[in-house]
């Protein structure tokens, strides 16, 4: 339910049960807000349920330290929580641990490792930031059926049906940040902003432009609309030296939208963690195809194959 919210803060759910019953639920709804088990413990005494005694389920180790928010074990020690029962460790190796064991200390029951995997998969990208300080890196794309990206006649912002291109703005939400090059940027004038009727709160991720030249037109969509101040642009500078910069900014899920260039060079590199083609029933018979050669084949795992209106939507990890 956080998802596209918490960044750089990872997902996370808790509830607090007693004999059996859930008396209170609760997540993490946006970064620098209150946390999950907060949220849980309020919900429950809003409820008219004292929390003295019950049982925490949580899908993360609670947090141990002072960050923008208190620690969520001075909470369950003041409360006087009897249990605590946690999914996924945390993944940063200075608290990984601390938490399970305070608690135990204080005389918390503590068990951990419940559905760990599971949980863990709703933060590959906090857990991939926060080992290796840059983002996790998602590949999107619309292809034909013969691997081309342009239309007959030469309009590939629309190779796919609305439905599809609905669910790339789902894409966007996923992300703090969306990179394309200076050619998307200057033939397309892209906004590269999320548009979800009836969806509020998310931050408009950042809009990152990647040039050789610095060619790029002050009139286009990314440095003239309200979002402006939300545009980077790197010059003359491989994505390998780009891609840890905006892990120091603290950006945690990068979209890459393209264009073919760029995609290549990123899967050359071995930046992309994960892909998400969108593949329209259509036979283009146009160039250019959708990535130049890579220097290997690359074979995805936990691959799903999503019908997005008339179009397929691939998604898998590498």
């Amino acid at each position: 339910m956080g998802a596209g919210l918490t960044l750089p803060n990872p997902q996370v759910g808790a509830v607090l049960v007693r004999k059996g019953k859930i008396i209170g639920e609760g997540y993490h709804r946006r970064a620098g807000g209150p946390h999950a088990e907060v949220n849980a413990v309020a919900d429950a005494e809003k409820r008219g349920h004292t929390v003295e005694g019950a049982t925490l389920y949580v899908t993360l180790e609670p947090c141990s330290t002072h960050g923008r928010t208190p620690p969520c074990t001075g909470l369950i020690l003041r409360k006087k929580i009897a249990r605590v029962v946690f999914a996924a460790t945390d993944p940063n190796p200075a608290h990984a641990g601390a938490a399970g064991e305070l608690l135990r200390v204080a005389g918390v029951a503590v068990s951990s490792g419940l559905l760990a995997e599971e949980a863990a998969a709703l933060n590959r990208d906090f857990n991939w930031w926060i080992v290796h300080r840059r983002p996790w890196i998602v590949a999107k794309i619309a292809l034909s059926l013969d691997g081309r990206i342009v239309t007959p006649s030469g309009d590939d912002r629309w190779l796919t049906s609305e439905t599809a291109r609905k669910v790339a703005h789902e894409l966007r939400w996923e992300s703090d940040a969306i990179m394309i090059g200076a050619e998307t940027a200057r033939q397309d004038n892209p906004r590269l902003t999320v548009r979800l009727p009836g969806r509020k709160g998310k931050v408009q991720p950042w809009r990152v432009v990647v040039t050789r030249s610095g060619n790029l037109p002050r009139r286009l969509h990314l440095f003239s609309d309200q979002h402006r101040d939300r545009t980077l642009v790197f010059r003359n500078q491989p994505l390998k030296e780009i891609i840890p910069v905006l892990g120091v900014m603290g950006m945690s899920h990068l979209l890459i939208e393209g264009g073919g260039k760029m995609l290549t060079e990123a899967f050359r590199a071995g930046l992309v963690n994960e892909v998400a083609f969108f593949i329209a029933p259509a036979v283009m018979g146009t160039m250019p195809r959708a990535l130049g050669k890579l220097s290997g084949s690359i074979l995805l795992r936990e691959v799903n194959y999503t019908r997005v209106g008339p179009d397929m939507l691939c998604r898998g990890l590498i």
